[in-house]
C-alpha cells in the first residue's frame, strides 16, 4: 500500500516524531514539518498508512492558513520545503511539508464545539455539562449547540489521552490573559470556518487548534488547522440528530476499529487496504469540496 509512514532526512537535523508529523530543524528559529501518512486513532499510531493523507492534510491546512491569515498571526513562511533538502530526499517532502517559524507551544489544546458529539456527548450524558459548561437538558447526540463553546484540554504526551479541563484550569496553565485570547481566537476561527464550510455542504461539528508564543509573548496560530485529523466534518446532506453522522474524517477507521477485538493499546489491528483507501477517499473529498 502506497504511503509514507516515516521520513529519514539527512539534510536537516531531526528533532521529533509525533503521532502524524516528523519535525526537523531549519536553523535556530524555523522548523520543517512533514505530514506523513500515519494515522492515530484512540491515541495509538496505526502501523498502516492512509494513502496520500499527508499531502491532503498539508493542502487543506495551507488553504485555511491563507484564508484566515488576516484574522491573527500564524507560523507560516514562504520558504519552499523542497529547496532545503537533497534531491534524493525531495519525494519525502514534496506536497506534504511546510517551513514554519518556531514558537513555544502552549500547554493546552483549544477545542471548539458547535455540535454535541464524541467525548462532549459522553460528558453531557453523565453530567449535563461539557468541561464545566452547563447545557440545556434534552439535547440529542449530534445536535447543534445553542452557541459555540470553548472546551480546552490538556496536551498529553504521545500514547496518553488528553484530558478535558475547565476554562479555569486552562487559566492556571497558561495564564488568564493568554487563555482569554486563545478562547476568543479559537471561537472566531471556528465560527468563520463553519460558516464558509456550510456553503460547501460541510458541517464542521468541532475542531482543535493549537497556539504558540513568540519571543515577545504574542499568540500565534500553529500546527495544522481545520483538517479531517483535527476536526469532525459531516456532509450536510446526510446529517440528522440522534446519531453519529457519517463523516469525512478518520471516524471511518475508528468505527472499523470499534468492531475489532482490541483493547485500544498498541499495537493496533492491521487496517485492511480497502478501509485505508476509503478513508483516504473521504479526506480527498473533503479537500475537493472545501477548496474547489
Amino acid at each position: 500500500m502506497a504511503g509514507i509512514l516515516e521520513t529519514n532526512l539527512k539534510s536537516l537535523p531531526f528533532l521529533h516524531r509525533g503521532k502524524v508529523r516528523d519535525i526537523y530543524a531549519v536553523g535556530d528559529d524555523m522548523l520543517l514539518v512533514i505530514q506523513t501518512d500515519r494515522l492515530s486513532a484512540f491515541d495509538v499510531i496505526l502501523d498502516d498508512p492512509i494513502p496520500n493523507k499527508g499531502k491532503i492534510l498539508t493542502s487543506m491546512s495551507n488553504f485555511w492558513f491563507k484564508k484566515f491569515g488576516h484574522l491573527m498571526p500564524n507560523h507560516m513562511t514562504d520558504i519552499d520545503p523542497v529547496s532545503l533538502v537533497a534531491p534524493e530526499e525531495r519525494e519525502q517532502v514534496e506536497g506534504r511539508a511546510i517551513v514554519v517559524k518556531k514558537f513555544v507551544p502552549l500547554g493546552i489544546e483549544a477545542i471548539v464545539r458547535g455540535y454535541i458529539i464524541g467525548s462532549g456527548w459522553k460528558d453531557y450524558q453523565k453530567t449535563g455539562a461539557i468541561c464545566g459548561i452547563t447545557l440545556p437538558a434534552g439535547l440529542q447526540e449530534a445536535q447543534k449547540l445553542p452557541e459555540v463553546i470553548f472546551t480546552p484540554s490538556t496536551k498529553a504526551p504521545m500514547g496518553a489521552h488528553d484530558e478535558n479541563i475547565s476554562f479555569a484550569e486552562a487559566e492556571k496553565i497558561v495564564g488568564a490573559d493568554i487563555a482569554r485570547q486563545v478562547r476568543d481566537a479559537a471561537i472566531n476561527l471556528y465560527s468563520q470556518a463553519a460558516e464558509y464550510a456550510a456553503t460547501k455542504g460541510i458541517i464542521i461539528a468541532d475542531t482543535k487548534f493549537e497556539f504558540g508564543l513568540d519571543a515577545a509573548g504574542t499568540v500565534h496560530l500553529i500546527d495544522e488547522i481545520l483538517t479531517p485529523d483535527s476536526s469532525r466534518f459531516w456532509p450536510a446532506s446526510s446529517y440528522q440528530i440522534g446519531m453519529s453522522p457519517p463523516s469525512f474524517d478518520k471516524q471511518f477507521v475508528r468505527d472499523w476499529l470499534e468492531t475489532q477485538d482490541w483493547n485500544k493499546k498498541a499495537p493496533a489491528p492491521k487496517v485492511p487496504a480497502e478501509v485505508a483507501q476509503v478513508t483516504s477517499d473521504k479526506y480527498a473529498e473533503a479537500l475537493r469540496l472545501l477548496t474547489e
